[in-house]
């Protein structure tokens, strides 16, 4: 029992952020600083709207940007990623240790060490102030974490699959496609729910890439609210922000039951 109390405490401690935005979010602006309890002496949903049409376009021209970027990256990760774990997991090719050792090392290297390099790539490439820079890594299969995430769980199906799917004639993209990738769905799902919170949050690459208002995503979006020359729209942006918490939790929630099963089969295995 002190468990459960001690396990609850601690997740309302990690929840009162969010409970406190909320909040606030309904608070005229003049009090959200003044009164700091959780529950408003005034509703208004006057943030909403006024955060709707604060900037240059409605706030969903912005959930669009943001849609597109996170759509593309997680469609581009799972296909580039999968196919550069199964040629790791399954294929024999010269040097595959090597360059299987320098796709782990790439791991431990900070994203900010290869930002100013890339940069000035993209730059060099007149592709500044594009969604090229936000989703070409994916489409290169750049995040070794989620290669070496699916290498891990390709290695755990075993080879007879691939062996009799070969009596019958299969080549290695049928095999790929027909035998892999179905039983790779929790490895799959962990990918896509990982890479579009990540992509959805990415603050710095798309402040970096994106100058004109209209490619602006979400967060660089919801950084316009603040002005630090004047006074800052705090209630519209704890409004749109909790609108920007929607997707989140909608596709954490749809694949949640995949993320699951994920654990579990690894558990069994």
């Amino acid at each position: 029992m002190a468990k459960h109390i001690l396990l609850i405490g601690f997740g309302l401690v990690m929840l009162y952020p969010l409970l406190w935005m909320i909040s606030s979010s309904l608070k005229p602006e003049e009090l959200i600083f003044r009164e700091p309890g959780l529950w408003p002496s005034q509703v208004t949903l006057e943030n909403y709207t006024d955060g709707w049409y604060a900037l240059k376009h409605p706030f969903g021209y912005y959930l669009w940007n943001s849609a597109v970027v996170t759509g593309i990256s997680v469609v581009a990760n799972l296909v580039a990623c999968s196919l550069a774990a199964y040629a790791f997991a399954r294929l024999s090719f010269p040097l595959k240790s090597f360059w299987f050792a320098i796709m782990l090392g790439t791991i431990m290297l900070p994203h900010h060490v290869t930002i100013v390099p890339q940069y000035i790539m993209f730059s060099e490439l007149d592709l500044i102030n594009t969604i090229w820079p936000l989703v070409m890594p994916k489409i290169l299969a750049t995040d070794a974490f989620f290669i070496f995430l699916m290498v891990q769980f390709i290695r755990t199906l075993p080879r007879e699959l691939d062996e009799a799917a070969e009596i019958d004639g299969a080549g290695y993209w049928r095999i790929f496609i027909r035998v892999v990738m179905p039983l790779c769905m929790p490895a799959l799902a962990t990918t896509a729910i990982f890479t579009f919170i990540w992509t959805w949050n990415d603050f710095l690459s798309q402040l970096l890439y994106l100058n004109n208002p209209d490619n602006f995503t979400v967060p660089v979006a919801l950084r316009t609210f603040l002005d630090a020359s004047s006074d800052s729209s705090w209630g519209p942006m704890f409004a749109m922000s909790i609108i920007a918490l929607g997707p989140i939790f909608g596709f954490f929630l749809a694949g949640q039951k995949y993320l699951i099963r994920g654990v579990a089969t690894t558990g069994l295995k």
